[in-house]
């Protein structure tokens, strides 16, 4: 191990990883609880004054996203393929991570995303297992982190939803021209939509103020208070208690041990460049399903040869990511009011009526649908859109306000194959092993998706588009940011990595508190899930003193 420049006076609690959604959560809960935190972020503490509507800066110039050049990542199908380099499943290296370039949906899961096990069996090929708590765990932190952020959104609009021991804080925006669209669609259709909870202010909340829902949005930071991150609202509680020590612009090497094979801090990469080792009483990483993965895969020892808490060789496998593909509708501009796509929020309507298993679609589990336009003005396509001269000219005059999309965020079904673990060739900037991911969806995917990409066209049909595009499934491209299942909980030490407070088995001073611990991918954006297992894991830390 390389020698320190410095050794900082130890602290409670190190949390790496600590600018998103769950490091953020747990800085509040543990250091409101009076216990000294150390916080290692990875990239800058960005401010309201670097984000804007800058849709060439955020989109095309990549401004929140790794570079790949110093942060690289590879990606195969099998582990009889070389793996390549791709961006798979990317989040922002910052103070806010995921939160800052979330459009802000904030569903929770459902009450059978946590016992798929039980609700199916074995699945050949799938590796389904029970969460080791239930919904009812944990609602009382749902409902806490949405007060907490001032989410808006409608009690008992949907007819799926869980037991809410409160109603939301706020009331759901207005809904944007092509929301009403999906509405009456699905209302000719009979069946049930409704606005999807955000993360977004639409009235006072908590001394912050609403701001205009503009469809610049996803992959945008928001220079103003209305939208809801860590980086607005967990982060300065923590810093306000005066126990948080918060250093940005850190690169962690490894996580250090004891003689006796217990966590002992992490040896990181201050800004300037010198090497730091931080100890702490107890050692918390949340940083998302993949590079969370990476650190403990690379931090090595005597006791741990194959990897920090590893002892089960589970660490890696089971991962899944979200997909996000669509069906498009496109209208007759002589015939229909304009939609504008770019105005109002990114998502303006959704439906959990094809969430839960169905056998006459031939597989299990389903998908959420949400309403929302083809993008901003630069950035707008569709399949066969012309590019360039006179035909891109005409078809963004036909068709640019008078689009919109019907997408699916697919649930991945969990495979022991499906892993991340180092890469034996591939390094990043600081000399470390990039993260390898392996990943092959199951049959199951690709049949309840495309059946979701042709009901999404029944819907568009009845909508009144003049034409319909399907987008249909074949392989996960990564192309959202929603990782889980890389350090499974459970009860069993021999199948899983964490126990079902995120506490590593092999490791009694070890947590990991992001989506790595979920044992199969809720069907929904896992933001909320996340910081709520966060908060929850966190509390139940304080009250055994582990630090």
């Amino acid at each position: 191990m390389t020698t320190p420049a410095t050794r900082p006076d130890p602290v409670d609690v190190l949390i790496i990883g600590a600018g998103g959604a769950s490091g953020a959560t747990t800085a509040k809960v543990l250091t409101e609880a009076g216990l000294r935190v150390v916080g290692l972020e990875r990239g800058p503490f960005l401010r309201p004054e670097h984000f804007s509507g800058d849709e060439i800066k955020y989109i095309n110039r990549n401004y929140l996203w790794p570079d790949p050049v110093l942060n690289p990542r590879t990606v195969r199908r099998d582990e009889t393929q070389t793996a390549v380099q791709e961006q798979f499943s990317n989040t922002p290296h910052c103070v806010g991570g995921g939160t800052i370039h979330y459009s802000g949906w904030f569903p929770r899961a459902t009450e059978s995303d946590f016992k798929m096990r039980s609700l199916h069996g074995d699945v050949e090929g799938a590796s389904l297992a029970d969460w080791p708590f239930s919904y009812d765990d944990l609602e009382p932190y749902y409902t806490r982190i949405e007060w907490e952020f001032g989410v808006s959104g409608q009690q008992g609009a949907n007819k799926h939803e869980g037991r809410r021991s409160r109603d939301y804080p706020c009331p759901p925006p207005p809904v944007s021209r092509y929301g009403k669209v999906f509405y009456d669609a699905m209302a000719k259709l009979g069946h049930n939509a409704f606005p999807m909870p955000q993360s977004i202010l639409t009235r006072p909340h908590n001394g912050r103020q609403p701001s205009p829902n503009a469809g610049f949005v996803q992959q945008f930071g928001d220079p103003t208070d209305g939208r809801s991150t860590t980086q607005r609202v967990f982060t300065p509680d923590a810093l306000a208690t005066g126990r948080y020590d918060l250093r940005t612009d850190c690169y962690v090497h490894q996580i250090t041990t004891t003689a006796d094979g217990r966590a002992k801090g992490a040896l990181y990469e201050d800004p300037q460049g010198r090497m730091v080792e931080q100890e702490a009483t107890a050692v918390i990483v949340c940083c998302g399903a993949i590079e969370s993965a990476r650190l403990l895969l690379a931090s090595r020892s005597a006791h741990f040869p194959d990897g920090l808490a590893n002892n089960s060789g589970q660490l890696g496998r089971n991962a899944t990511f979200h997909d996000y593909f669509f069906a498009i509708g496109l209208f007759d501009r002589e015939l229909t009011d304009p939609l504008y796509g770019w105005a109002g929020n990114y998502v303006n309507g959704t439906t959990f009526d094809f969430y839960e298993t169905d056998e006459d679609r031939g597989g299990i589990a389903g998908c959420v649908i949400t309403a929302s336009g083809l993008g901003p003005p630069v950035n707008w396509t569709f399949p066969g859109r012309p590019t360039w001269g006179q035909a891109a000219k005409d078809a963004d005059r036909e068709f640019f306000n008078h689009s919109m999309k019907i997408g699916v965020l697919l649930n991945d079904l969990p495979r022991e194959s499906n892993r991340v673990d180092l890469d034996p060739d591939v390094k990043d900037a600081w000399g470390q092993p990039a993260a390898r991911i392996t990943h092959t969806n199951h049959p199951n995917d690709v049949v309840i998706g495309n059946w979701q990409v042709r009901k999404n066209l029944e819907i568009l049909d009845a909508a009144g588009a003049a034409s319909t595009i399907p987008v249909w499934f074949e392989q996960a491209k990564g192309n959202s940011c929603h990782q889980h299942g890389t350090a499974r909980m459970g009860n069993d030490p021999a199948t899983s990595v964490l126990d079902k407070w995120g506490r590593a088995h092999d490791v009694p001073n070890l947590f990991v508190l992001d989506g790595s611990g979920f044992p199969t991918g809720p069907g929904v954006n896992p933001t909320l899930t996340i910081m709520a297992n966060a908060w929850r894991c966190a509390e139940h830390l304080v009250k055994e003193r582990v630090a």
